[in-house]
């Protein structure tokens, strides 16, 4: 199967071959130690051989319920946060054609997410929206307590046993939860919807390639076999070569040795197509919540060129050099189209004529990856066959495994995120949850005192 490949040529005039591979007996250790599950952070590592266990009666179930909801409904409402939600819509985004909304074909889902904000006129509107069309929901939750999906959950659940009556939107709602324990799963239990299982030892922003992705994305319409396929693919090429030819460990030995000999604090995940916005939020969160921790971590940004090179591009170009770029290139776009000759050419636009507008992008790409590099600016090269699933199953394992690695590197648990509990807990004392009363009129006199002199 061809792969997805790294390309670090544009780092070199940074970074030596010596330096880049410094700590690779450190790195090797760590493969070793998160293949074998023997790392000190064992408990969250499901991810790593998940795809290559998933059992065949498995992924058939999911099939299966995905094609009985996909009967009845017209629209997906997927609710989640964070890595409940992130990795199912960037890859929704990334196989569905652009402007899929206006060329829907009979059949077909649209999907619509809620829970990953709290913003009033959001659900409202999605409520109003949701009374035109048949519709089912897919909610995500390990624990049941985030407020988020929470909010989203009870207001949708409200609206559709109203609509349905109790009985049939019981056969409309899926719940992907922990197997044992939770609110969701309680309630899953006591209203009789069909629940799928999140690993207890996967963490939410590895889950995508589970349940968690795998059943919203089945209803879809996704061919979820060829993105476990993918990624069963890169577990093998990567778990199985301890060699420094493992771009797994090779882009975390760079992150590294940027971070930690160049100063390089920020990190531009940068693509060239737009259907990857989503993507690059993903992995926005896989990074930033695995490794910001201790007052560590390199800033995960992300830019979408050449868009952002009428905006960013100067300071990039010339501004303070704290960043490097990792480039997702894909190589073959999926469609064509060629920019005809002008008899007139009042635009001037005839040197072009008969070039296909892909490589165009690509002559872009190249054009900025050399302006860059060559203006202290560190580049890595990642090469994407093109945006198909078994593709887009290799990428997502590749930066699952290369994040992990690249934690452990940094000297930080990848997998868990206590930071993320200081604003919830804050949330639920300025909610009035029962058990934080005495955070609450703590977080009230610091509101008085500085927000209401």
């Amino acid at each position: 199967m061809e792969s997805i490949s790294l390309n670090y040529n544009f780092v070199l005039d940074y970074l030596s071959e010596e330096e880049i591979f410094k700590d690779f007996e450190i790195a090797k250790k760590h493969l070793t130690d998160l293949i074998n599950k023997t790392t000190t952070f064992s408990d969250y590592i499901g991810w790593i051989d998940y795809a290559s266990n998933l059992q065949k009666e498995d992924l058939n179930e999911i099939l299966e319920y995905a094609e009985e909801l996909r009967d009845k409904i017209e629209v997906l409402v997927v609710i989640g946060i964070g890595g409940s939600y992130l990795g199912t819509r960037a890859i929704l985004e990334m196989v569905r054609k652009n402007f899929y909304y206006l060329q829907k074909k009979e059949n077909e889902i649209e999907v619509v997410f809620a829970g990953n904000n709290i913003n009033e006129d959001y659900l409202h509107d999605l409520i109003s929206v949701l009374d035109n069309y048949e519709y089912g929901v897919v909610v995500v939750s390990k624990s049941g307590t985030t407020t988020e999906p929470s909010i989203a959950f009870r207001i949708i659940n409200h609206h559709i046993e109203q609509k349905y009556g109790v009985k049939e939107a019981s056969k409309r709602i899926y719940c992907v939860t922990d197997k044992q324990k939770g609110l969701l799963k309680k309630l899953a239990d006591e209203k009789g919807y069909k629940t799928f299982y999140i690993p207890h030892n996967i963490g939410g922003r590895y889950s995508v390639l589970t349940p968690v992705g795998l059943l919203p994305l089945a209803i879809a319409g996704v061919d979820i076999e060829q993105l476990i396929k993918g990624a069963i693919f890169m577990e093998k090429n990567l778990t199985q070569n301890l060699s420094n030819s493992n771009i797994a460990i090779t882009y975390a030995l760079i992150r590294n040795a940027l971070y930690k000999t160049k100063n390089k604090l920020i990190e531009i995940l940068v693509s060239y197509n737009p259907k990857m916005f989503y993507f690059l939020e993903w992995w926005k969160q896989l990074f930033g919540e695995s490794e910001g921790k201790n007052g560590k971590g390199i800033f995960p940004a992300s830019a979408l060129f050449t868009t952002d090179l009428h905006s960013l591009g100067q300071l990039i170009q010339e501004g303070n050099k704290i960043f490097f770029e990792t480039i997702l290139n894909v190589e073959k776009s999926l469609s064509h189209l060629i920019i005809p000759y002008d008899e007139n050419n009042i635009d001037e636009l005839n040197y072009i004529s008969y070039k296909k507008i892909g490589e165009i992008n690509h002559l872009a790409t190249l054009g900025t990856l050399i302006a860059h590099s060559s203006d202290n600016v560190p580049c890595v090269l990642i090469n994407i066959p093109t945006l198909t699933e078994k593709y887009i199953g290799q990428l997502i394992y590749f930066f699952e495994l290369s994040c992990a690695i690249s934690g452990l590197l940094l000297g930080v648990n990848p997998f868990n995120q206590p930071g993320v509990e200081a604003y919830k807990n804050n949330l639920f004392a300025l909610l009035g949850k029962p058990g934080f009363e005495n955070k609450t009129n703590y977080l009230r006199k610091i509101i008085e005192e500085k927000l209401n002199k």
